[in-house]
């Protein structure tokens, strides 16, 4: 029981270090300025997070480590499509017509569309590397952290006018 609590003491240490992190960069006048420095963190900070959670045995650690930084890989190319919307969504707010409003809804729906498909296609993947329990637990691991991120992006983000 002990080693469950100080497990989620960490993870949850960790979470709000990223969230302070990530909000901080996001509130300075020039985010694009820090987007490496930003993304790296994030990379960073999750793999632990991951890795503290999940709990894995050397031979799971072995087979899953892999397959998570290819999922990882592909899930940062849609994140960077989501920053290039939000900065595109930036440089228009002020002066916003309806065809660009429309483009950046579907831009935006387009990329969701995209994260459910990369999450299906590699949770067989992910199967073949750990029990079930296990890939529910890191399924759930990365819903929190993207449910962190999205509401940080949408606490900065002004509604449209």
């Amino acid at each position: 029981m002990r080693k469950k609590v100080r497990t989620g003491l960490i993870g949850m240490v960790l979470a709000i270090t990223l969230i302070g992190f990530v909000g901080s960069v996001l509130a300075q006048e020039k985010p694009a300025d820090n987007m490496e420095l930003v993304k790296e963190k994030i990379r960073t900070d999750k793999k632990l997070f991951i890795a503290t959670n999940m709990q894995l045995t050397e031979s799971e650690a072995k087979a899953f480590w892999p397959v998570y930084e290819a999922y990882q890989a592909e899930l940062g190319k849609l994140r960077d499509r989501e920053i290039k919307l939000i900065e595109e969504f930036a440089t228009n707010f002020e002066t916003m017509s309806d065809d660009v409003a429309k483009n950046l809804l579907d831009d935006s729906l387009s990329i969701d569309s995209d994260h459910q498909k990369l999450h299906q296609s590699y949770l067989s993947k992910i199967r073949g590397t750990l029990p079930e329990k296990k890939v529910a637990r890191y399924y759930q691991l990365e819903s929190k952290i993207n449910a962190v991120l999205e509401y940080e992006m949408a606490k900065r983000i002004p509604l449209v006018q």
